[in-house]
Order: structure tokens, then sequence, then C-alpha cells
């Protein structure tokens, strides 16, 4: 088995010392056996969150049908179904058909899934540099599409993507030492997912259904495109069916999610893919519950998870880099406390909890945030950045998708390039992110069972456990130091008041 050295590496006999006391306070914390924690995925459920469900397959169902409606009224005839009556006086002269669009979607869907499973079948053996390639082009490849969008005299998406660029370069700044160690968490993910091939099937079976949606969802917006709506009702509509497709696309990625953290959980609390006391069809088990019982709480997670998730890291990077501005660092901490009081009921690591245990999200997300805060490793959780660089690479996977789709349309109807663009973009970002939930489901699982148990982690990996434990020490020594610095300056900053009063 190889192993990445890394400066986190410990062999003293104080870190020794201190990794029997992380295990010692987690097991505390747990409260429970390993054995029954993993039998509770076969167990009887309730159904959770009916609600989101019902509200999600409504909006399949209204959405599906607009899509289709929108995409046969100009399907091989200008305004089949007389629609354009109700909007006369936002009509233009010019005006296509659908299939003059639908086949620029068609490609774009299709680089974007190449692109995803190149990506899973790369995943054992050159998931290193992948991750670096994720990281380092993404600044460079933002800055590019930034100057041509210049040249091309399209200023908006000029100014968007070179502010995208930079706020990029920033936070790769504000992290560059936690990059190791994130590298480190993502290879053992990476090992874990790859001695499960059924994890890798469950992938490229959500991409094809993925798929299928976007034949209809692309129909709907060629004809969008191809409308003869005015280009502010076709941004508008199209928005509209981005909104639709992200959702989409983030409930397919959370349910893979939850099917894999049932998986890799499994293989970590028995001790094995072939263990004798794992329960039969365990892959079935958690596919079961991630469509029926759970499948209302990955929906209303779906809805904000991912945006909170994004905000907390900018603001965690920028809050890093702020320096001694006490009336931006002031605003900045508002802003930072209210998103750490969201993540506490909107978190990626409910989704484990949801796996294993069947409960609600909101009350998954708090019990996983209070198990990190019970022991600890919520200081470890904040370090790491595997779920940022996972991001970078589905933004990579999306802008190259766009870009491929911008050429071919900017060949034959360049008045539409930015609006099949920018559409074919999410739908890359979707597809592409399919592929990389993957090792994300991995992380949070491994995050758990250490939290959870860190035997269970020593028992997989003993070198792993001992990095994991090393830095976890390293955070919370820094956390503590930087306690005791605030607190100093308060006093001080007091008793100069008080001086001073006097």
């Amino acid at each position: 088995m190889n192993h990445t050295q890394t400066p986190f590496s410990s062999s003293s006999s104080s870190s020794s010392s201190h990794h029997s006391a992380t295990i010692t306070t987690a097991q505390q914390s747990a409260g429970g056996n390993p054995i029954s924690m993993g039998s509770t995925l076969g167990a009887s459920r309730h159904w959770r969150d009916v609600f989101w469900l019902g509200i999600f397959v409504l909006h399949l169902i209204l959405v599906g049908f607009a899509l289709g409606v929108l995409g046969f009224n100009r399907f091989r005839k200008k305004d089949r179904l007389n629609i354009d009556q109700y909007t006369i006086k936002f009509l233009e002269n010019q005006a296509g058909l659908t299939e003059d669009y639908w086949p620029l979607y068609a490609v774009a869907a299709a680089i974007s899934t190449v692109m995803g499973w190149v990506w899973l079948l790369l995943l054992g053996s050159r998931s290193n540099q992948m991750m670096k390639v994720s990281v380092h082009i993404l600044t460079t490849y933002l800055a590019v599409l930034s100057v041509l969008c210049f040249w091309g005299k399209l200023v908006f998406w000029g100014v968007a993507f070179a502010i995208g660029s930079g706020l990029q370069f920033l936070y790769i700044i504000s992290v560059i030492d936690r990059l190791p160690f994130t590298m480190l968490v993502l290879q053992r993910a990476v090992k874990m997912v790859w001695k499960l091939p059924e994890v890798m099937r469950v992938a490229c079976a959500f991409m094809l259904v993925m798929l299928l949606w976007l034949v209809l969802w692309s129909f709907g917006a060629a004809g969008v495109v191809a409308s003869g709506i005015g280009d502010g009702g076709r941004w508008w509509l199209l928005a509209v069916f981005s909104v639709s497709l992200f959702w989409t696309g983030a409930v397919l990625c959370n349910t893979v999610h939850v099917i894999v953290s049932g998986m890799v959980f499994l293989v970590l609390i028995h001790g094995g893919r072939d263990a004798a006391s794992m329960p039969r069809n365990p892959l079935l088990q958690s596919l079961r519950h991630a469509v029926t019982t759970s499948f209302g709480s990955i929906c209303y997670g779906s809805l904000f998870t991912a945006a909170i998730r994004t905000l907390r890291w900018e603001i965690r990077g920028f809050r890093s880099k702020i320096g001694n501005n006490e009336c931006l660092l002031c605003c900045v901490d508002f802003l930072f406390h209210l998103v750490e009081t969201l993540v506490r009921f909107f978190n990626k690591y409910a989704y484990v909890q949801i796996a294993v245990y069947g409960k609600n999200f909101n009350h998954s997300a708090r019990d996983a945030w209070e198990l990190f805060q019970s022991t600890g490793v919520e200081a470890l959780v904040a370090y790491d950045c595997s779920g940022a660089v996972l991001l970078m690479g589905t933004l990579l996977g999306g802008l190259i998708t766009g870009t491929c789709a911008v050429v071919l349309t900017r060949i034959k109807h360049p008045d539409r390039e930015m609006m099949i663009g920018s559409t074919a973009i999410l739908m890359g970002m979707v597809l592409v992110g399919l592929a990389m939930v993957v090792v994300e489901s991995a992380v949070t699982s491994i995050y758990i069972c250490y939290a959870e148990d860190p035997l269970l982690i020593h028992r997989w990996d003993p070198e792993f456990f001992n990095q994991m434990s090393e830095t976890l020490h390293q955070r919370l020594q820094h956390r503590s130091a930087r306690a005791r610095e605030g607190l100093s300056q308060h006093r001080l900053s007091d008793h100069i008041q008080e001086t001073i009063s006097i």
C-alpha cells in the first residue's frame, strides 16, 4: 500500500498519546456500538420531509410540461401551437426553430458526459494530478475567457469572468497552506471508492438518468432560444429553467451522495467490503432508502446546501486575509457567524446521517455538526478544502463544455452564443458534478466515522489516522492560541479605557 508523504506525518510518543486521547474522547461522545450503528441501515424507516418530496415532484411535472410545450411550439414549424399570439407585444421579426439549437445542446451534453466518465476512469491512477489541475488551471482559464469576452465586445461576461478569476486567485492564496492535507484526504477517499466498483456503476447510472432529463430540458431550452420573444423574455425563461435544472441536478447528486455514504460507512464500520458481518446487498438497501423514505430530505437539502457551503468557503478565505481593518473585520465576522448558523442546519454531512440513520434533513445536519463540535473534529473539517477543490473541478468541466458550445454556436448563430453557452455551462457542471460527488461522499463519510469512532479509521488505514490526528491536534492548538490572543487584546483594551477614564 503506497502512501503519500506529507508534513503531517507523526511518529513521536507525544503524538501517540494524543491519538489515544482523541480516540477516547470521540468514543465517549459517540456513545454507540459500531456494529449497531451499521445495522441501522437495514432497519425499517419512516418517510421524511414528505412536503419537499411533493414540491419536487410537482416542480418536475410543471417544468417538464412547460419545456415540452415550448420546444414543440418551434419544432419543424414556427409557432406550431399559436403561443406567439399571447406575446405579440414582445415579438421580434426573427425567430428560429427548435432543431436549429437542439443539436448544440446535444454536443454539449456529450462533451460533459465524456469528461465525467473519463474523470471516473482516471480516479485510481491520476487523481492527485487531476486535483492539482482543477486548482491551478481554473484561475487561468477564467482569465483567458475574460480576455476573449472583452475582445469580442462582451463586456458583461468579460467583467464576470474577470471577477471570478480574481476571487478564485484570492481563495487559492488564502488556503494554499491547507492544500497538502486536502490532497491527502482526497487521495484516501479515492482509494476507498476505487475499491467499490458498484459505487462507480451507481454514478454512471445516475449520469444516464440525468441525460434522459436533459433530453427534455435541452429540447425546451432550444425552443426558448428559437422563440420570437425578445431577448429579455428569453433570458428570464432560461433563468427559471436553469434554476430548475440546478435543483434537479443537485437532487440527483445528493441521491448519489446518500447511496455512496451508506456504502462507505458500512465498509468502515465492518472493516471491509468482504467482512462476514456486512449485511446482504448493502448497495440495494442504501439505494432503496435514498429513493424512497429519504428522498424528501434529499430534495429539501438540495435547495440550500450548495449555496451556503460555497458562501462559507469564500467568507472563510476572505476573513483570514483581512488583517487589522477592524471595521471590515466586524462586517465580515457578522456574515461569518450568520453563515455558520445556517451551516448548522444545512451541511453536506447531513447526507451521511440520512444514509445511516434515516433522519430528516435538519435533524441530520444539526446532529452531524454537534458531533463535530463535541469531538473537536469541526476544526479539522474547517481546515479541509476538499469540497472546494472538487467544486473547482466541476466548474472547470462546465466552463470547458460551455466554451465548446459557444464555439459551435458562433459558426451558425452568433447572436445566440451567450444563451447557448451559459446554459451549456450549467449542463456540464451537473454532469461532471455527478462524477465528483462520489469522492466527496467518501470524504464526508470518513469525517463522520472519525468523529463517531476514530478506531474505525485506524483499523482501515493506520498511517492516515495518524496524519489526521496530528493535524487535528495542530488545529486545536492553533485555535486555542488565537482565543488566548483575542482574550489578551480584549483585556488590554479594557485596561486602556479604564486608564483613560481615570
